[in-house]
């Protein structure tokens, strides 16, 4: 019986490959502890394994080594990582193709983009060489311990969630990742005038998400009278309806699950707030 190889010296693509299956994040070398991962709280995804294809394997064995990063725990210096750059945190970027857009728009920008999706991270890595961007760092694994231990107070420009899991059933609103305790956690890493955008086609989730972010005297609503599609007067808002709505901005491309969204029928809303 031959011995395997030890995970040291295996590719990114075999690394992630030779995970153990109850792991719910493609932990490449990782030192984030079992206990950690086991811990109850609020978590960022929904544990899924995808098949990677040659060319994302391809791309991740390329790629990984120069953008990508482990959520293990170890504190990240941004300033460096991204040669100065302001960095926006992105949770949850499924195939990259909108985070690639964005960050081919602007290379001023910098985004650490989270999410344990593998076949995700080598799309996103195909986008990169596709376009030659230099300012996007991919991170595996869960973006909670990203935030909790790896980030310094003050330290991002902004955050992204783009159509996040709704868990539609009432007994599962408690996994949604926009609440109280994310809060908690996200907004001292915050800097100043960063700005938070979140955009969702669930309109419960919507309507959890304006009432959740407003509470926050932290943070300020950056269209407190839009409802998407235009502007109203407070008493012109629909009953039961909860303004604050942004249209989506130009920058922000459509993604593959508004695209889905829409076809369903769904209205997707986008909320835009600044951390004062």
């Amino acid at each position: 019986m031959t011995a395997s190889a030890p995970s040291s010296q295996l590719t990114p693509s075999a690394r992630m490959s030779a995970a153990p299956a109850a792991y719910p994040a493609p932990m490449y070398p990782h030192k984030a502890t079992e206990e950690q991962h086991r811990e109850r709280r609020i978590r960022t995804f929904q544990p899924r394994r995808g098949r990677i294809t040659k060319a994302q394997a391809g791309a991740l064995d390329r790629g990984w080594e120069r953008f990508g990063l482990a959520i293990d725990g170890t504190p990240l210096d941004l300033p460096t990582l991204f040669d100065g750059r302001p960095v926006t945190l992105e949770i949850g970027f499924g195939m990259g193709d909108t985070t690639a857009a964005m960050a081919a728009a602007d290379p001023s920008a910098g985004i650490l983009a989270a999410d344990v999706h593998t076949p995700g991270h080598g799309n996103l890595l195909q986008f990169l060489e596709r376009d030659g961007s230099e300012n996007v760092r991919l991170a595996a694994g869960d973006a909670i311990i990203l935030l909790r231990d790896m980030l310094q107070d003050a330290s991002l420009a902004g955050l992204r969630v783009y159509f996040p899991d709704p868990w539609p059933k009432p007994k599962h609103h408690k996994r949604r990742l926009i609440q109280d305790s994310f809060l908690d956690l996200v907004l001292p890493r915050l800097a100043p005038g960063a700005l938070v955008h979140c955009a969702t086609d669930w309109e419960p989730y919507a309507e959890q998400m304006a009432q959740v972010l407003a509470a926050r005297p932290e943070l300020e609503n950056v269209h407190p009278e839009g409802d998407g599609s235009g502007w109203l007067e407070p008493s012109e808002h629909p009953e039961g309806s909860v303004p604050g709505y942004a249209p989506r901005p130009e920058w922000r491309p459509v993604t593959k699950f508004e695209r889905a969204g829409l076809a369903k029928g769904h209205v997707v809303h986008d909320l835009l707030f600044r951390r004062r």
